[in-house]
């Protein structure tokens, strides 16, 4: 490719997204995925979110490279597939670490390198390598892709104020801060809970968490101090929260693009 004057373009455009989704268990981010532009999942050992559903789906992968012959598979083959769901990110990181400990003939990610964190850093090499397969089928084939992660309740020292108990992507921070910056748009789904308060006696209360949605499920596309979420371009201007469905995410899309 000629880097000349000629070779300069402009205008917004909208290119095939690149999605992490992130929710709480049995929330029905599988399903929501499911729903996307004829998509093709590729199952990591451990997880049987899709096994219910009526979707096309790779054989379950038990290693790195059985994802990488996805991807090549995905590249070289003649398909109408267009979206790439890897269900999940979070199985798909012990797979990950066993790939890096055989390079380094180990048997544990805390002994790479010789410790102190040098195998998340090396893991940091693989998950780069998936990223990178990603935007080359959505640059070759325009395939836009679903990453969906489990998430963790964990503790944020927010240095900028009080500490407080958050969901973050229950994957090496290492790993979920890259994966963050690759994509075009995180999403949070849940459910609408209140906490209550009752009194147990002899001056104590009781914390309970009560589901106010009625069974409905949200999906949230903003970030908030208890969950992640945020976009880039049309990503960045959705409504915060929105039924969990991919109809009514596209339509919010719709709506966003100038």
């Amino acid at each position: 490719m000629a880097f000349n004057l000629a070779s300069i373009s402009t205008g917004a455009g909208l290119r095939p997204p690149r999605i992490i989704l992130l929710g709480v268990e049995k929330i029905g981010k599988s399903t929501f995925a499911a729903g996307a532009n004829s998509p093709i999942v590729i199952p990591i050992k451990g997880e049987e979110g899709v096994d219910a559903l009526n979707v096309p789906q790779f054989p379950t992968c038990h290693s790195l490279s059985d994802v990488a012959s996805c991807f090549s598979t995905l590249r070289g083959e003649k398909h109408e597939f267009g979206t790439i769901v890897i269900d999940s990110a979070s199985a798909l990181e012990p797979l990950v670490w066993a790939d890096t400990c055989a390079q380094y003939k180990t048997d544990s990610i805390e002994k790479v390198g010789g410790g102190y964190g040098k195998g998340y850093t090396e893991a940091i090499y693989r998950w780069r390598a998936i990223t990178d397969w990603l935007d080359t089928l959505r640059v070759e084939r325009n395939m836009a892709s679903i990453l969906i992660g489990h998430v963790k309740v964990k503790r944020f020292d927010d240095p900028a104020g009080d500490s407080y108990d958050q969901y973050q992507f229950d994957i090496n921070d290492k790993a979920a801060n890259l994966l963050y910056r690759w994509a075009d748009v995180i999403l949070f789904a849940n459910t609408k809970v209140v906490v209550k308060k009752e009194d147990t006696g002899f001056n104590k209360t009781h914390a309970r968490g009560v589901d106010i949605s009625g069974g409905a499920r949200f999906l949230y596309t903003q970030k908030r101090p208890a969950h992640p979420g945020g976009g880039r371009g049309a990503f960045g201007r959705l409504p915060y929260e929105l039924p969990l469905s991919w109809e009514s995410f596209m339509d919010a899309v719709a709506g966003a693009i100038p």
